[in-house]
């Protein structure tokens, strides 16, 4: 049973991961489930709070992605030598830990916990000027120490002697010349001479061209230059190699200072990508209690349209731990109970919620049968599947859980599915669990009127305009709409004066004998006595409402 899929919290984890910055805090964002523990979960909302109030007057902070430079420490630990660009990160690195220590500086002027987090925070300035006055663009600079400025200068000195002796060499020999400018060939300069002239021009011959007509000769006056520039370049590498060790020596002894920012940095990216979804989402922190009560004012589904969506006012508590909701289809029932568990669950998550106010009670466990879960690779028809999800919800439900049902006992024959449904509203009100279910069966709405701890909801619709509100009432029970709107679904209403509705046909009728086997296999009862006790319990209901069960039509299409 996957709660999060159902309730639409994974596409929160990925707007939410979308707004971290380091590797670390996304993947503990993709692994974060609700908190158990009361007073830590206070600490993470506060830690949202501080975060929000910080980002709104200090503007985002100056996070960046440290990936990578926990092994590039690692192998300055190590002994290995580290490259330029090795280095180079890690002077970017430890640039954003200075400059979220000094963000974090400015937020104390505010009084903001968060910000104190900043003396946790080491300073390592004299490194990072070191990395950046000595390696320069993915190499060490020419400034990095005066040795090697040194041995550079000889470089540039070196080469251009060997070019001005190639040079000279061509002026005095111009006539036996193939181009009019020198070359290199295997690192060494060489003159184009064509072949006839080749004992005219004093020298060795490094290379020919692919017709043999030219011969490229080392002027012998440029040789020695050559010799003298390779050793020149192996002191070169020798002096670069002794700056890379020492800058990498330099990481090795700062290792744990800067592992231990790199771990508040991610500390500090997980809490302030929450107030950053806080701030998109435009949602509010809630109080937490340990009393079973639940109150949404305002509250609206996180990833729905802000400007249409309609405020749901919820409340469960105290007397009351089931609401069974009820109303015409299209009414927004399935909406407003995941809108209710999923502002819940964020909320034991450390996240705001996007409500006006709410407060919001600690639970051990969120519980819920949504969607059609038919399953053609496991055998299962969508009652099959709902019976499944049932069962797995009854084995775990207990008094500190959350437990919410869409279209309880839908799916299979009217008689069988009230009884299914008032069983299990039966076994969730013993549990003491507070839950929220949605139905369509009219006996289901009175079982609610004379249960104690049990209310009915409806989502209100508007007689005149044939639209639903998608307002919640609570302590109300849906009616049956005999009218069907036309238009909006594409069938015919009906003859209103015959009071023969128009029928729209809802989910067929379940394979119910292989169903059964799953329910009568899995139930409390543990064989066909408690398939019969379902039925008994439909027939009940049937004889205290004195009413005909309505058929699948009426059910599923018209009934409130």
């Amino acid at each position: 049973m996957n709660i999060e899929k159902q309730i639409e919290f994974n596409q929160i984890k990925e707007l939410w991961m979308g707004l971290a910055v380091t590797e670390w805090a996304k993947e503990k964002i993709k692994e974060t489930s609700f908190c158990l523990s009361e007073n830590r979960l206070r600490k993470q909302l506060r830690d949202t709070t501080d975060g929000k109030n910080l980002i709104e007057k200090l503007g985002t902070p100056p996070l960046q992605s440290v990936n990578g430079i926990k092994e590039i420490i690692g192998m300055a630990e190590k002994g290995d030598c580290l490259t330029p660009d090795q280095l180079e990160r890690t002077e970017r690195a430890l640039a954003a830990m200075k400059r979220l220590k000094d963000y974090l500086g400015r937020g104390k002027a505010y009084g903001n916990s968060l910000a104190y987090y900043e003396e946790n925070l080491n300073i390592i300035e004299d490194l990072g000027e070191e990395i950046g006055r000595q390696i320069r663009n993915g190499m060490v600079g020419d400034h990095a120490s005066g040795e090697l400025g040194q041995i550079r200068g000889q470089i540039i000195r070196c080469e251009e002697h060997m070019k001005q002796r190639a040079e000279q060499v061509m002026r005095s020999n111009k006539a036996y010349m193939a181009d009019h400018y020198c070359t290199f060939r295997n690192g060494r300069i060489c003159v184009p001479v064509k072949k006839e002239y080749k004992l005219k021009v004093p020298g060795s011959v490094m290379d020919k061209s692919s017709t043999g007509n030219t011969l490229f000769i080392e002027p012998a006056g440029a040789a020695k230059y050559y010799e003298e520039l390779q050793q020149l370049r192996i002191d070169e590498e020798n002096e670069v190699y002794r700056i890379l060790y020492t800058l990498t020596a330099m990481v090795a002894e700062m290792a744990d200072a800067m592992k231990e920012n790199i771990v508040w940095m991610e500390k500090l990216d997980f809490i302030f990508s929450k107030a950053k979804i806080s701030i998109d989402l435009g949602a509010v922190e809630p109080s937490v209690n340990t009393e079973r009560r639940i109150v949404l004012k305002d509250a609206r589904h996180p990833l729905m349209d802000r400007e249409r969506n309609v405020p749901l006012q919820f409340e469960i508590g105290r007397d009351v731990h089931g609401v069974i909701i009820t109303g015409p289809n299209t009414g927004g029932k399935t909406v407003a109970i995941k809108t209710v568990m999923l502002n819940c669950m964020m909320a034991q998550c450390g996240l705001h919620v996007t409500c006006k106010e709410a407060d919001i009670c600690m639970n051990s466990a969120y519980l819920c049968d949504i969607g059609d879960g038919q399953d053609i690779a496991e055998n299962l028809s969508t009652f099959s599947a709902h019976i499944k999800n049932v069962l797995e919800v009854l084995e775990e439900v207990d008094e500190n859980s959350f437990v919410i049902m869409d279209e309880l006992g839908s799916g299979t024959d009217p008689t069988e599915g009230m009884g299914i449904a008032v069983a299990i509203l039966e076994e969730l009100r013993k549990s003491g669990a507070i839950f929220l279910v949605t139905t369509h069966y009219p006996e289901v709405k009175e079982y609610a009127d004379r249960t104690e701890g049990i209310r009915n909801a409806k989502m209100a619709f508007d007689k005149e305009t044939l639209k639903p509100t998608y307002q919640m009432v609570i302590g109300e029970a849906g009616g049956k709409l005999r009218l069907l709107y036309r238009g909006s679904i594409g069938h015919a209403a009906g003859n209103a004066e015959s009071g023969r509705p128009g029928r729209i046909w809802g989910k067929s009728g379940g394979q119910l004998p292989f169903s059964w086997r799953i329910f009568a296999g899995k139930g409390a009862g543990g064989g066909p006595e408690f398939r019969a006790d379902f039925k008994a319990e439909g027939r009940k209901e049937k004889e205290r409402s004195g009413k005909e069960v309505p058929d699948r039509g009426q059910r599923d299409g018209l009934s409130g």
